[in-house]
C-alpha cells in the first residue's frame, strides 16, 4: 500500500477525533446536548449532516453497485429518494422544529410522541425505542459491512489484527473510529463531522465519473454509450426490462424519508426555524450532484470496466477498484477517505439516535427517573458502545450485501415512524391509541413481508418492496383506530403570531 494513501486516510482520522474532542468541550455538559447539540445547527451543517447520515456507503457502493449490473433501470432508486427527500423537508422539517419544542422540548422522537400522545405515552416510548433499537443495529451493520469491503478489497495482507481476515479488520477499524469521536463529543461531533464527510463524499462523487469517462481510457459519453450498447442496450434504457412492480419499488424508496429517526432528528436540532428553507436549499443541492455521482459512477464504471478489459467480481466495489487503479496514491487516499466517510456519517448517527433511546427511554423511563444529567451523558455513552457491538455481530457474514441490510432497515423505519410522524404533525384527530397502532402494524407488516420472501418473489412475479405494503398498512392503521376511538384533545394548538 503506497505511503500516499495511508497518509491521506490518517490525516481523516486525526481530524474526525479532533472534531470530536472539539465538541466534547463545547456541548456535551446535559443530555439536550450531547444527544441534540443544543439545537444550535446552521443551516449549511444541518443540511450536510442530514445528507451524509442519510446515504452511508450505500451511496458509494451499493447504488452506484445497482447501476453497474441493471444500468439506468436502477436509476429510479435515486430519483425516487430525492423527491421523498425534498418532500420531507417540506412537510415535516418546519413542523417538526416547531412542535418537538412546543410540546415539552423532546429531544428524541419517542419523547416527541409520547409528549404528543401523553394518553399513551408509556407505551409509545417503549414501542418506538424498541423498533429504534432493533433496526438500527441492523441498519448500522450495513454500515460496518461497507468498511469491511473496503479494507477488503483494498488493503488486502496489508493489516493484520490478531490473524482476523480483512473484511474483519476493516469492520474492527471503522467501528473504533467512528466510537471514538461519537462517545466523546456526541451530536455535535457527529453533525460537524457529518458536513466536513458530506463534503468529502461529494467531491469524491464528481471527481470519479469525470475521469472515469474523460481521463484515459476513458473515451467520453460517446465511446462509453457504444460500449454499453454493444454488451446490453437495455443498461442505457430507463424502461427497458423494467417491470411496473419493478418500477414501484425503485420510487418506493422515497417513501422511507419520513421515517428515518437519524435523519429527521437533524430536523429537531436547527438553530431556528427560519433557517429550515435554507438548510432544505443545501441539502437538497448537495443531494442532486451526489445521486449524478453515484449513478454515472456505476453505469460510466462498467463501460470503463468492459473497455479495459477488468473483472469485477463484486460490483459492489466498483469505487474502491477505480480508486487505486487510476488516481495517484494521495488521491486514492482521499478517495478512500471519502467511502469511510459515508460510512461513518451514518453509522455515528444512528448509533447516537439508538442510544438516545436506550438512555431517555429505556434507563432514564424505567430504571433512574431521577438520573442527573452527568449520568445520563454517561449511560448515553455506555449505549453507544453498546449498540456498535451488536451491529458488529450482524455484519460479521462478509457475504452480506450493503443494499439489501439498507433496503430492509429502510423500509423498516419508514413503515413504522413515517406515517405516525405525517399524521402526529399534521392531521389534528390523530391519537395515541392511533399512533401505536400504525407503528406496530407498520413494523410487523414489513418483517412478515421480507420473512415470506414477498420482497423477492410475489405472486409469482417480481418481487414488492415491503416499504410499500408497511407504509399503507401502517396509514390506514392510524386513521381506522383514531376515528374509532375517542380523541382525547391531545392536540395543542400553536399560536404563531
Amino acid at each position: 500500500m503506497a505511503i500516499g494513501v495511508w497518509i491521506s486516510l490518517i490525516a481523516y482520522f486525526v481530524l474526525m477525533i479532533a472534531i470530536g474532542i472539539y465538541a466534547m468541550r463545547t456541548s456535551t455538559s446535559t443530555s439536550e446536548d450531547y444527544m441534540l447539540g443544543g439545537r444550535t445547527l446552521s443551516p449549511k451543517v444541518a443540511a450536510l449532516s442530514a445528507g451524509a447520515s442519510d446515504m452511508s456507503g450505500w451511496l458509494l457502493l451499493g447504488l452506484p453497485g445497482a447501476m453497474f449490473v441493471s444500468g439506468l433501470g436502477s436509476a429510479w432508486i435515486g430519483i425516487g429518494l430525492f423527491v421523498g427527500a425534498f418532500f420531507n423537508w417540506v412537510l415535516v422539517a418546519p413542523r417538526l422544529r416547531e412542535q418537538t419544542v412546543h410540546y415539552g422540548n423532546a429531544i428524541t422522537i419517542p419523547a416527541f410522541l409520547a409528549n404528543r400522545f401523553p394518553t399513551r405515552a408509556m407505551s409509545l416510548r417503549t414501542v418506538s425505542a424498541i423498533v429504534i433499537v432493533v433496526f438500527f443495529a441492523v441498519y448500522t451493520a450495513s454500515g460496518l459491512v461497507a468498511g469491511g469491503k473496503l479494507f477488503e478489497s483494498a488493503f488486502a495482507g496489508v493489516i493484520n489484527i490478531g490473524g482476523l481476515s480483512d473484511y474483519a479488520t476493516g469492520i474492527i477499524i471503522t467501528l473504533g473510529v467512528v466510537l471514538v469521536y461519537t462517545v466523546v463529543g456526541g451530536f455535535l461531533a457527529v453533525s460537524m463531522t457529518d458536513f466536513v464527510q458530506g463534503c468529502i463524499m461529494m467531491l469524491a462523487l464528481v471527481i470519479m465519473p469525470s475521469v472515469v469517462l474523460f481521463g484515459e481510457g476513458g473515451g467520453g459519453f460517446s465511446q462509453a454509450s457504444q460500449t454499453l450498447n454493444e454488451v446490453d442496450p437495455t443498461l442505457l434504457s430507463w424502461t427497458d426490462g423494467l417491470t411496473f412492480i419493478g418500477w414501484l419499488s425503485a420510487v418506493t424508496w422515497g417513501l422511507g424519508y419520513f421515517g428515518q429517526p437519524h435523519i429527521i432528528v437533524r430536523f429537531m436540532a436547527i438553530r431556528t426555524l427560519k433557517d429550515v428553507p435554507i438548510a432544505r436549499n443545501i441539502g437538497m443541492s448537495w443531494m442532486a450532484i451526489s445521486l449524478i455521482g453515484a449513478v454515472s459512477l456505476g453505469i460510466f464504471g462498467r463501460a470503463y470496466a468492459i473497455r479495459n478489459g477488468m473483472n469485477v467480481e463484486d460490483p459492489e466495489t466498483i469505487f474502491i477498484i477505480l480508486a487505486d487503479l487510476l488516481f495517484h496514491p494521495l488521491v486514492t487516499g482521499f478517495l478512500y477517505a471519502a467511502l469511510l466517510a459515508a460510512v461513518m456519517s451514518t453509522i455515528s448517527s444512528q448509533l447516537l439516535v439508538a442510544s438516545s433511546s436506550l438512555t431517555e427511554d429505556f434507563y432514564r423511563l424505567f430504571l433512574r427517573k431521577e438520573a442527573t444529567e452527568k449520568e445520563t451523558v454517561g449511560v448515553g455513552r455506555i449505549s453507544v458502545i453498546l449498540v456498535g457491538l451488536v451491529a458488529a455481530v450482524i455484519a460479521s457474514d462478509p457475504n452480506s450485501q450493503v443494499l439489501g441490510l439498507v433496503s430492509n432497515a429502510w423500509a423498516g423505519f419508514g413503515a413504522a415512524f413515517g406515517p405516525v410522524i405525517i399524521l402526529s404533525l399534521m392531521w389534528s384527530r390523530t391519537n395515541g391509541a392511533g399512533a401505536i397502532a400504525g407503528m406496530v402494524v407498520g413494523a410487523l407488516t414489513v418483517m412478515i413481508w421480507i420473512a415470506l420472501g414477498w420482497n423477492g418473489e410475489f405472486m409469482g412475479g417480481p418481487g414488492v418492496y415491503e416499504i410499500i405494503p408497511g407504509f399503507i398498512a401502517s396509514f390506514i392503521a392510524i386513521l381506522v383506530v383514531s376515528n374509532a376511538t375517542a380523541d382525547a384533545g391531545e392536540y395543542q394548538h400553536i399560536d404563531r403570531k
